[in-house]
C-alpha cells in the first residue's frame, strides 16, 4: 500500500478511537512510521540498481514484517497500551493484501509469500480502500463537527 492509505487508515484509527496525544503519536510510529526502512533502504537500491526504476526491488527489512512483534508485543506491556500492536497489525495487514514478495519471519527465514487476494489487482485493492477510507474519515470528521 502506498504511504497515503496508511496514512488515512491510521487517521480513521485515531479518530475512531479517540485517543490521547501519547497514543496518537505510537499510533502514527506503528501505523505509518514502520515505513522508515524504505528511505534507509535508498543507497542501497542507488548502489545495487542506479536511478533506473526497477520493478520487484526488495524495500523491505525486518521492521514492517510480523517478525517485528517480537519486539512490539514487549513494547506494548512495557508501555501499557495495545495501541503500536493494533496499529502495526493494520499496517501489516494492508502490505500484505498487495501481490508483492515479503518474508514474514525475515531474517530468521526466508520463506516467502505474496499475501493474500493475489487474483485481485493490487491497483483495483488500493483504489477500493483509498475511497473506503476517505469516506469514512470525512463521515467521522463531520460528525464530530455537527453532532
Amino acid at each position: 500500500m502506498t504511504i497515503v492509505t496508511h496514512i488515512l487508515a491510521t487517521t480513521l484509527g485515531v479518530q475512531a478511537l479517540g485517543l490521547d496525544r501519547r497514543d496518537t503519536v505510537l499510533a502514527y510510529a506503528f501505523g505509518v512510521g514502520v515505513d522508515v526502512d524504505h528511505a534507509l533502504k535508498v543507497p542501497f537500491y542507488l548502489r545495487a540498481v542506479g536511478l533506473r526504476d526497477r520493478r520487484g526491488y526488495y524495500w523491505r527489512s525486518s521492521l514492517q514484517e510480523p517478525v517485528a512483534l517480537l519486539w512490539i508485543v514487549p513494547l506494548c506491556w512495557f508501555l501499557g497500551t495495545v495501541v503500536p500492536l493494533v496499529f502495526f497489525a493494520i499496517h501489516v495487514a494492508m502490505d500484505y493484501s498487495m501481490r508483492f514478495e515479503k518474508m514474514p519471519f525475515y531474517p530468521y527465514s526466508t520463506r516467502v509469500t505474496r499475501g493474500w487476494l493475489t487474483g485481485i489487482p493490487d491497483k483495483v485493492k488500493e483504489g477500493v480502500l483509498l475511497a473506503v477510507l476517505l469516506v469514512l474519515n470525512v463521515a467521522i470528521y463531520w460528525s464530530r463537527a455537527h453532532v
